[in-house]
């Protein structure tokens, strides 16, 4: 019975041996959360990873364009004239973000991780035309210049007043 022993405990440092490589393989298959955006009006929230991030590394401004346009499922309501308050991560602070709207960049560079725009009327009717119905809006981390983009977070808008 005492020579059993040495080969259960070999058993269980060869199953401990497996269960700690298994987890290892398991993590490292798993990528790293993108830094998250998040827009707010009134007590609604909808909170996006990046649509297109690099961790750090410039994306160019033509692959930022494009991934601007993609069309986003996570949607918010707006009501005219609400609040639109707009959080970013630290990390996306830090660099510096702007918004872009239907991929066009409307703001200059903030370096804050919140900016509220106050009474915002988003939903405009153009001339001979009625107010749209949705807005893509972006926000995309870049430097002050707009040289570098290094992210883009992709929400969608809805006019509460359509």
């Amino acid at each position: 019975m005492s020579s059993q022993r040495p080969l259960a405990r070999r058993r269980r440092a060869v199953a401990a041996a497996g269960a700690v490589s298994a987890g290892l393989l398991v993590l490292s298959a798993c990528d790293k959360p993108t830094p998250m955006a998040t827009v707010t009006v009134g007590k609604d929230s909808v909170s996006v990873e990046a649509e297109c991030y690099e961790d750090g590394k410039d994306l160019g401004k033509e692959a930022a364009a494009k991934c601007a346009l993609k069309k986003s499922s996570d949607t918010i309501s707006v009501p005219q004239g609400e609040t639109l308050r707009i959080g970013v991560d630290p990390e996306i602070a830090d660099e510096g973000w702007s918004l872009w709207l239907n991929g066009q960049q409307v703001t200059d560079p903030f370096k804050k991780t919140y900016y509220a725009f106050e009474g915002v009327d988003l939903f405009t009717a153009q001339q001979g035309q009625e107010a749209p119905k949705t807005i893509y809006i972006s926000v995309v981390q870049q430097n002050k210049a707009g040289s570098e983009i290094f992210g883009v977070w992709n929400f969608k808008l809805e006019n509460a007043d359509a």
